[in-house]
This record gives C-alpha cells, structure tokens and sequence, in this order.
C-alpha cells in the first residue's frame, strides 16, 4: 500500500519584489515577505507530496517559497515531534503531525509563451514532486498548426472558431508513485475577463473604458474569453484520451477557471454515458423500433466509461455527504472553480482499479472577494482555496 496526497494551488501572480507583472502591478519587498510567508504556511499546512501550482511568473520566487516552507516545516517538527528518547515516538499520531521536506523534491516550471516584458507579463504553471519525475515533462501551448472547430447552420457553413495557441501552458508530467507512474496534467484555462480588442495603435480598447459603458461589446468580450476556454478544454481533452487509451492512470488538476457542473469542466471530465441506449433510437434509425441492442448498449457504455474522468470534488461528497465545496470568490457568488479529475483507475469498484481516494481536504477558510468593508486585503493571499485528494495505492502487482 502506498498513500500520497496531491493538491492544486493556485498562488495568485507570484513573482519577486519590485517587478512590475501586470501594468502598474507589483510587489514591494515588504508585500513579497508577507506574500511568500503566507504561501509557505499554507504548504505547511498541505504537506502534499504532487502540487500543481498556477500563476507562477518567477520560478526563483516559487522555490524561495519551497525552501521557507521547509524551515518553517522543520521547526514544526521540531516543536511537535518526540525526540529519539521518547518511548511513544513511533506511535501514528506522530507520523500524522510530520511535515515531510521538500529537499529532495523536483520541481519544473512550464513559462508562458506568451510571456512579455514589465507589466505585460503572463503567468506559467510549475508541478512540484517529492517522487520526482518519470521523464521529462511536456508543455502543451503552441499547437504547431492551428486548429479550426467548424459550425454548421442547418447543413450550410457555419463558420469556424480557430485556435493556435493556449492563453496559458498545460504541464503533462509522469510521476513515479509505488509501483505505478502516473500522468498528470497541470492547466489554467482562460479567464473569465473579456477578451477585447486593441485598435491598430496600440490604444486600449474602447470596451475597457467602463465610463463609456458598451454593454454588448462587453458582452461579446466574454464570449470570446468563453469560446477560448472551451477550446482550451478540447485540447486537454485530447491529450488526457490519448494517455487513456494508453492505458495510463490520469489525474488532472488546476484553475478551470469554470464551476465543476460547466462546460469546460464537462469536455474535460468526458461525457456521462446515458443509462441505457438500448432505449435509444439509433444514430441511423431506419423507423421507430430501430434502437441499439443489448450487447451495443454494453460496448458504448464501456467505450465511454473508459475514457471518463471523476471529480475528487464528487467522490468526497459522496463519501462524505458534504454538500459544498468553494474555492474562489468573486462578485458575491462562491464557488469550485479548481478542480481535481481522476480516471477510473482511483474508483476502487472499477475492474482496472490501483487504487482510491480516501480523503479531499479543502483549504478555503480565508477566501473573500473584498465586497464589504471589513474584508482583508487579499492582494498579498490567494483568491482561491488549496485543494487536496488523498490517495491509496494498492500493493505492489
């Protein structure tokens, strides 16, 4: 039996002092200290062995984190931990108290192609493991060509949105744990903000200037930030069926930047098969009776099965008949937008099964979106709760 945890967390613009990420937007050294002493108490408090970290501008500022994380780890220990002298040392409580160093753990960080100079910066995404790495890791952003998602209206062309690049990387790492390697994918979909766009000199757009208030450009400014989100969701989703099909434990995590229930999240998890399609017409029905048989309904269910992916989120409600879980805040209305996602290789009622998560934590006492006076200044903390599956691994095959 193997136990390991793994968690996202996404940082909220984590870079060094004095550098401006985005326009007029930068850290003091007196913010930095504060900013990189409250990162390190949360590591502490996760101990997670796997962290997908998003919005991570400067890798020299994350592993300043890491290593502030691990003297305040070290004085934990030293503070709840029994020396060799003590009779009880080994009893399991004290294995549950132990942070566990970062010494040796790997880490590697995918930048942001997008990436500009001071103030146009753009955030890449880092994956830290104490298991360290299968082999090298994979930055998924430039798709090489670019990729037309065609509509159609009503059989005539509809048109085609085209992607080319992601808005930010996806970090594809293999990680040895036990006697398995597992793929994970670290991701940061699109923002929610509008996507609008700058006139041929360089001036801003006219749908940011909110005193001239355009309500329908804003509008299409969302949809194009959606379309992209989605599209970004289709490229993940390829690249976890692949893995999939190779017969490769998957877990995905980060900043979806959507709830668990939408639409990105759903073309990323996969689709729920129906219950029954020999209820269902065929695709190619010839008249009212013709629907799938028995032994179709079984394949398609299966074929779909085996391609899904599950939300820790969901597994922990339904051990744990929690009802709710929040990991950001915005404009009053909380809600997941960080999710972790696990192929049926973690259901322990599946046939193909290593193992289970037993446990989610969720760290979201602090969040707030700043709408009442007495809300703290969360500049320098993370906008969103950390996120934590516990897994079991079975015993060696």
């Amino acid at each position: 039996m193997t136990d390991f945890t793994l968690s996202s967390f996404n940082a909220k613009n984590l870079i060094g002092p004095n550098s401006e990420y985005y326009r007029f937007q930068s850290y003091t050294p007196e913010e930095y200290a504060w900013k990189r002493d409250w990162l390190a108490d949360q590591m502490v408090t996760l101990d997670a062995d796997i962290i997908g970290f998003q919005e991570i501008f400067d890798e020299e500022a994350l592993r300043d984190v890491i290593g502030l994380a691990d003297t305040y780890g070290a004085a934990h220990n030293d503070f709840s931990l029994p020396d060799g002298t003590k009779r009880y040392r080994k009893r399991a409580i004290f294995t549950k108290l132990a942070y566990g160093s970062y010494r040796d753990a790997e880490i590697v960080f995918a930048p942001n192609m997008n990436d500009g100079a001071p103030g146009e910066r753009r955030p890449g995404l880092a994956v830290l493991s104490r298991f360290g790495f299968a082999e090298d890791p994979e930055i998924i952003q430039d798709l090489g060509r670019p990729l037309d998602i065609p509509f159609s209206d009503d059989g005539e062309d509809g048109g085609f949105f085209r992607i080319s690049r992601l808005s930010r990387p996806i970090l594809k790492v293999r990680i040895p744990v036990g006697d398995q390697v597992i793929t994970v994918f670290n991701c940061h979909l699109k923002s929610k903000l509008g996507e609008f766009i700058r006139p041929a000199n360089g001036a801003p757009a006219p749908e940011a200037d909110l005193t001239d208030y355009d309500p329908v450009g804003r509008a299409l400014g969302s949809a194009r930030a959606a379309m992209r989100r989605m599209a970004e969701a289709w490229v993940l989703r390829g690249a976890i069926v692949q893995e999939l099909q190779s017969g490769n434990p998957v877990i995905v995590l980060g900043d979806l930047n959507d709830a668990q229930n939408a639409v990105s999240s759903e073309i990323i998890s996969g689709e729920i098969p129906f219950k029954n399609y020999a209820w269902m017409l065929r695709h190619d029905a010839q008249h009212a009776a013709d629907r799938y048989s028995d032994e179709e309904s079984v394949q398609i269910t299966e074929d779909i099965q085996s391609v899904r992916l599950h939300s820790a989120e969901k597994l922990f409600v339904r051990k744990s008949l929690r009802d709710m879980v929040f990991t950001t805040a915005f404009g009053g209305v909380y809600e997941s937008i960080d999710q972790i996602y696990m192929s049926r290789h973690f259901l322990p009622e599946s046939s193909d099964s290593i193992g289970e998560m037993t446990y989610f934590s969720v760290l979201n006492d602090h969040l707030t979106d700043g709408s009442h006076a007495e809300a703290p200044y969360n500049k320098l903390a993370s906008d969103h709760g950390q996120i934590m599956a516990h897994i079991t691994l079975k015993g060696d095959a």
